[in-house]
């Protein structure tokens, strides 16, 4: 469904079911002038520098022109067909255009433009850098009236300043926008906006930079939490009877876990006030004197707290390893099975006998 509606003389049409605008029959949009628009601009100026803005306002309202011409030459004079191309600017928020003076021999025109969209961005925002892209427009249709190769638009009253009006004096002009843009690049003003531009790049790079480091941080601590969480299912400690703790070994006992897993026993032997433990050794493949030697801490440290330790799970290969390097385990207490021992401490613990095993 199509929704109209004649506005200054000019066609809004409103398709209620594409959600689009079309004003005069081209696609439009409807924005905030004091907010959206405003803001635009201001980022635009904060990025470039106000000397490019202006020069890129100029050349963009310079190059849009077609429509606005081909709509003046509908008409038998020129004046006649501005007054009526400033009809449905004004329809469209472009403001009031009046031609102060126009000598097409001296090709030269003054033009005022009150109430339009670019000055009220400005009072908005505090600033005044000028109607650019209005002046663009009038100096591109001013060179085709005149039919030179390009004219210039010289603002010379400001209504963000505080004037009535803005008003701009258009004459053919012998630099170009590209000669004005290179001229621009060797001024400092053109230093001041790459500075600008560059500590902009900077600080942009910096908060990435910060927001990378922060996720970098965090997936550490999650790499950590998971370590720590790894390291407690590689030497889970249960207490499976009242006293009596078990710590089954897995895989190779490097000087790291055994420090870590010494400590994680000691723990649980006074929080648990156990009177027994059991190293549980089925797990373990492969052991060498380091190893040994780390499992005989293990048991002396746990006695020292007043814990009997028993030993249990030995496998034939690791026995033969451990006879052949000459290991000592006459003072422990060694069993075949997890079981065993279970049944051995569960045993001690029930009768109320000493911390000793027999």
């Amino acid at each position: 469904m199509i929704e109209r509606a004649i506005l200054g003389g000019l066609e809004f049409e409103y398709d209620t079911e594409r959600k689009t605008i079309r004003m005069g029959g081209n696609p439009a949009i409807f924005i905030w002038t004091e907010s959206t628009l405003a803001g635009l601009l201001s980022g635009l100026q904060r990025m470039v520098g106000t000397e490019r803005i202006r020069l890129s306002l100029h050349g963009g309202g310079r190059d849009g022109v077609d429509e606005d011409w081909a709509y003046i030459r509908q008409y038998p004079t020129f004046e006649q067909g501005f007054a009526e191309l400033t009809k449905v600017a004004a329809a469209a928020g472009w403001g009031i255009w009046d031609i102060v003076s126009l000598d097409p021999k001296a090709k030269e025109a003054r033009v005022r433009a009150r109430n339009h969209w670019e000055a009220d961005c400005q009072k908005a925002l505090g600033v005044n850098w000028g109607s650019s892209y209005l002046g663009g427009k009038f100096a591109g249709i001013f060179q085709r009236f005149f039919g030179v190769s390009q004219c210039w638009a010289e603002q010379v009253a400001f209504a963000a300043k505080g004037d009535g009006y803005d008003e701009f004096v258009i004459r053919p002009s012998d630099a170009s926008l590209e000669d004005r843009v290179e001229r621009l690049l060797g001024t400092d003003e053109a230093t001041k906006a790459d500075l600008a531009v560059a500590l902009e790049r900077v600080r942009k790079e910096v908060e990435e930079r910060a927001a990378t480091e922060k996720e970098l941080r965090d997936k550490l601590d999650l790499i950590a939490r998971q370590e720590e969480a790894i390291r407690a299912l590689s030497t889970p400690i249960i207490e499976v009877w009242d006293g009596v703790i078990t710590l089954p070994l897995m895989g190779v006992v490097d000087s790291q876990r055994a420090a870590e897993t010494m400590e994680r026993l000691l723990e649980a032997v006074v929080k648990k006030n156990a009177r027994h433990a059991i190293i549980d050794l089925t797990g373990v493949d492969v052991i060498d004197t380091s190893t040994a030697d780390h499992i005989l801490r293990l048991v002396r440290a746990a006695e020292l707290l007043g814990a009997r330790c028993v030993i249990t799970g030995i496998r034939p290969a690791v026995a033969q390893t451990m006879v052949s390097i000459g290991i000592d385990l006459s003072k422990l207490v060694t069993l075949a099975s997890l079981r065993d021992g279970l049944l051995r401490c569960m045993g001690a613990t029930r009768t109320g006998g000493p911390k000793t095993l027999p």
